[in-house]
């Protein structure tokens, strides 16, 4: 390069560097104003949630309450046997369908993806299209057969109902993500000596567990915010789970609303799904990318 064009070369270097920092400042900035539209119905959830009850009614509601107030959160604790049986219910349910869909679908998926056996991909294939099956149709078998094995309206059939629900997409990523595993790594702990148990416990275990928290996280969610079953299956009030709770909220006496009761309902409700998911959000996205392209 000839030394008269060094000149011309860093000038273009220069006009360069604030036309890609000002391409970069509109970039954060359209990107942040997307996230505040997004979570703006969050934050006023919450914010809502501290209002005093009068001022949870008011038609043009207000943005920012008069007073922090904890009068609805009280109104929870006293509503029917009281908010923490609600949040005790639905969290008994969360805690067995994550159990069962992730332990479950962690040999099935094993199975799969190393395993031969006798028209393998018919049953895979079999298991995935019962996804295509809407879960509302199948309610009313899935109640008459809970009620023959004496598990209707119990928190264990109704968990058991949302692991059935679970199972084709949970065997579906599983699957992938052991697919996603080199198998020299298997015969390196076969040579030595481990058993297909201890190696799935040891040795594959922890090389998808991406996987295994994206179907955790995703029958978590499920079972913590599913209504329609819950409402269906539970027909004692004691067994209710927080969505069924926070409809019996909202109806009120008299068909009145107490909005800012439910806003607290809302906000108790989410808590745990926004601190799982960013707590384990680089597990999730793993899992995601791991186990969904694949295959």
């Amino acid at each position: 390069m000839a030394l008269s064009s060094l000149p011309r070369v860093a000038a273009q270097g220069r006009r360069v560097r604030p036309a890609r920092q000002l391409g970069n400042a509109l970039y954060y900035l359209l990107a942040g104003a997307l996230a505040l539209v997004f979570l703006f119905p969050l934050i006023w959830t919450v914010i809502a949630s501290f209002k005093p009850a009068a001022e949870g009614n008011l038609f043009p509601p207000s943005l920012w309450p008069s007073h922090i107030s904890a009068e609805n959160y009280r109104t929870l604790h006293d509503f029917g046997d009281g908010i923490w049986r609600y949040v005790g219910n639905s969290v008994l349910v969360a805690f067995i369908t994550v159990f069962g869909a992730t332990l479950l679908s962690l040999l099935a998926g094993y199975g799969f993806s190393r395993f031969q056996f006798p028209a393998k991909n018919v049953v895979f294939v079999v298991i995935l299209a019962t996804l295509m099956i809407p879960f509302q149709s199948i309610l009313a078998p899935l109640f008459l057969i809970m009620r023959a094995i004496h598990l209707g309206d119990t928190l264990l059939g109704l968990a058991l109902v949302y692991i059935t629900f679970q199972m084709p997409f949970s065997v579906f990523m599983m699957r992938n993500a052991f697919d996603a595993v080199p198998r020299e790594i298997e015969e390196a702990a076969l040579i030595d000596g481990c058993s297909p148990p201890v190696m799935l416990w040891r040795v594959m275990l922890p090389l998808v567990m991406p996987g295994v928290v994206t179907v955790a996280l995703f029958a978590f969610f499920a079972s913590w915010n599913e209504f329609l079953a819950a409402l269906i299956f539970m027909s004692s009030s004691d067994h209710y789970t927080l969505p069924v709770m926070l409809v019996n909220v909202q109806s009120g006496l008299y068909g009145s609303v107490d909005w800012g009761a439910v806003q607290a309902g809302v906000t108790i409700t989410m808590l745990p799904c926004v601190l799982l998911f960013l707590l384990l959000q680089r597990y999730y996205v793993n899992g995601l990318t791991a186990g969904a392209v694949k295959g």
